[in-house]
C-alpha cells in the first residue's frame, strides 16, 4: 500500500488588504508541495509593525479572507511575542513545513536563512519584489480620493 508524503509549505504575512501580489505568492508557494499553512500576524503585530493606523482589517477578517482562496489548506495565528530568534524558531519546530517561502523582499531573511538550515527546512524564494502592488500603495491611492 502505497502512502502519500504530503509536502507542508509554510509562509507568513500581515495580509491586510489582500492584492494581486498576494495572491500571485499564494499560488506560487502552493506549487512548491502539497499542503499550504498560512501564519497571519495579529493585530497587536501589525500595529508593532506597519504603525498605528493598522491593520485596515482585523485578524478575524484577514484569516476568513486566506481561508476561501484556493489552494489555502491552513491559515492560522502567529504569536503575539513573535519579534525574536527563539519565537520564530518554535512556531518552525511546531509547525514543521518542509518549505518556508518567501517573497525576495521579506524582512530578515539572513536570520530565517539560519532558522531553516538548523531545522532541515528548505527556504525558497517563490515571489521577487513586485514596487508597483502594495498595501501601502493602496492605501496612499485612497487617500488621495478624500
Amino acid at each position: 500500500m502505497l502512502v502519500k508524503v504530503e509536502t507542508k509549505v509554510l509562509v507568513t504575512g500581515v495580509f491586510d488588504v489582500l492584492h494581486v501580489e498576494h495572491l500571485r505568492f499564494l499560488t506560487e508557494a502552493k506549487n512548491q508541495g502539497d499542503w499550504l499553512m498560512v501564519g497571519v500576524e495579529t493585530n497587536l503585530r501589525v500595529k508593532q509593525i506597519k504603525g498605528p493606523n493598522r491593520p485596515i482589517n482585523s485578524q478575524d477578517i484577514r484569516q476568513e479572507q486566506l481561508r476561501t482562496i484556493k489552494g489555502v489548506d491552513e491559515v492560522f495565528l502567529l504569536p503575539e511575542k513573535f519579534d525574536c530568534y527563539q519565537d520564530w524558531f518554535e512556531m518552525m519546530l511546531e509547525r514543521k513545513p518542509d518549505i518556508y517561502a518567501v517573497s525576495a523582499h521579506t524582512n530578515h531573511m539572513e536570520t530565517k536563512r539560519r532558522i531553516c538550515a538548523e531545522l532541515g527546512i528548505k527556504l525558497v524564494v517563490v515571489r521577487k519584489y513586485n514596487p508597483a502592488y502594495s498595501t501601502s500603495k493602496i492605501l496612499d491611492k485612497l487617500r488621495l480620493l478624500e
